[in-house]
């Protein structure tokens, strides 16, 4: 009697013992779906990439973590994006700084005139710049990763070969870009590039600034026919963020992942940016459209009269108690070594 009372106790712990590990291993395996915000179309190939993104998270996590992508803004508004990550309404979000002007102060030295050569290039930048000064301006959020673009260029409707055929066009523009519309003599129209196909068509704005890859991205080139290179052209720095609250509940290893596939992504966007601006370029020839580059003393013209922004920003972040001058000589040197 006694040998089969001492079994029992030795039974009950075995099976609390297979209880938990079992609970522990339940809870290792909980798959995680993450919410992806993003504002380009579903075919839009920066649309395509972030599937991509997702589809290498859930292999590298052995599927714990799923990601599912919204496109085309359904899920949240461009200039909402940010504040909808930082609620929860969406997990992730990709959205461009521009879209929320003064809302990200110190980055937006990104977004200067200071002359990128190419998305590789700004996107490069951006993240550096991310690394090297940890702006409070984002400390509600996970920064995940930043991309820029392509280089930012003047698209119209009639072609622009000088400075003086700029006064009085209405440019559809944010952030930086609506400053440099205003200092080249244009009347800038804030909007999303989502809403220009339509604004364009309609006479609303006769043109816009962006990347050639607009022309093909969004179809522009059926409503515009020229666009305008000039060598201090700018990029529109674009983030990918995670909510806090969410990220902060991710087991470490797989946070760990999810920073290393973003570190590999945001080079694989970098030179998708650059491939899609070569598609935009074929896309307005193909309907008989122009690229027009500036010759050196007209760019020399238009670079002068967009250093007063360059100024303008050391000014208003000075007075924000923000470096402003360490971020743009931080951005200058990094462009010159790189």
């Amino acid at each position: 009697m006694k040998r089969r009372l001492s079994v029992i106790p030795l039974a009950i712990a075995l099976l609390f013992l297979f209880c938990v590990g079992s609970s522990s291993s339940y809870a290792a395996e909980q798959v995680i779906t993450l919410k992806f915000s993003t504002l380009f179309p579903a075919t839009h190939k920066v649309a395509l990439l972030k599937g991509e993104w997702g589809k290498e998270v859930e292999k590298r996590t052995n599927g714990r973590v799923k990601i599912e992508v919204f496109p085309g803004a359904v899920l949240t508004p461009p200039a909402q994006t940010y504040d909808s990550v930082k609620k929860g309404i969406a997990d992730i979000g990709e959205t461009f700084s521009s879209y929320t002007s003064g809302r990200f102060p110190l980055s937006e030295a990104v977004d200067l005139p200071l002359g990128v050569t190419s998305a590789l290039q700004g996107t490069r930048m951006a993240n550096a710049f991310y690394k090297q000064f940890k702006p409070k301006e984002y400390d509600d959020v996970k920064v995940l990763f930043m991309h820029t673009a392509a280089p930012q260029i003047l698209c119209t409707k009639k072609p622009v070969n000088k400075l003086e055929e700029v006064k009085g066009l209405k440019i559809r523009s944010t952030g930086t870009s609506s400053q440099i519309v205003q200092a080249l003599g244009g009347a800038p129209v804030g909007m999303s590039m989502g809403e220009a196909y339509d604004a364009i068509s309609r006479g609303v704005v006769n043109g816009v600034v962006g990347p050639v890859e607009v022309m093909k991205g969004w179809k522009l080139s059926e409503v515009l026919n020229s666009c305008t290179v000039y060598g201090s052209s700018h990029v529109n720095n674009a983030m990918v963020i995670m909510n806090k609250n969410k990220w902060n509940s991710i087991p470490p290893d797989l946070q760990k992942i999810i920073d290393q596939v973003s570190e590999e992504f945001a080079e694989k966007q970098g030179k998708l940016w650059d491939e899609l601006d070569k598609e935009g370029e074929e896309a307005l020839l193909k309907k008989g459209g122009k690229m027009i580059t500036l010759p050196k003393d007209e760019q020399a013209r238009w670079k002068a009269q967009l250093k007063p922004i360059l100024d303008e920003y050391v000014k208003n972040m000075k007075a924000k108690g923000l470096p402003g001058d360490e971020a743009l000589k931080f951005n200058i040197d990094f462009l010159s070594k790189n």
